[in-house]
């Protein structure tokens, strides 16, 4: 019972990306060959709305859906993370035609190939997990 809000969100969020066609191997083709705005406007939104709602939770000092305080933390800025980081998920993308995000979507709109991509993605964070103090921050 503890986890059915966490449960509705996910299926209202699924609900959503599948809607506006952000699951589709189609429109990630049309983005990645600069053809459609479509992807662009979507993750652009959500960069504005993100960049928005960061601002409200630490104005306001919200706190999350348990009532605990919500604590945002400065990040680190290195070239090296951040190129690195976005080298292996642009791959990671181009080579499954899906962002992580909506990969449990994909599952469930009947796309069983992507249990494939789902073990891959869970392996991938477990070795990261593993390598973590070894790596570049």
């Amino acid at each position: 019972m503890k986890l059915l809000k966490y449960l509705i969100v996910g299926i209202i969020f699924g609900i959503t990306l599948a809607k506006a066609e952000v699951i589709s191997w189609y429109r990630i083709y049309e983005m990645f060959k600069f053809q459609s705005f479509h992807m662009y406007g979507v993750i652009g939104s959500a960069v504005v709305l993100g960049v928005i709602f960061v601002q409200i939770i630490k104005r306001y000092k919200l706190k999350s859906i348990d009532g605990k305080p919500i604590h945002i933390y400065p990040k680190q800025r290195s070239v090296p993370r951040y190129l690195y980081g976005g080298i292996i998920f642009g791959i990671g993308w181009a080579m499954t035609g899906a962002c992580p995000g909506p990969l449990f979507i994909l599952l469930g709109n009947g796309i069983g190939v992507i249990l494939v991509v789902i073990g891959a993605a869970l392996l991938g964070t477990y070795t990261y997990g593993l390598l973590r103090n070894k790596l570049p921050h």
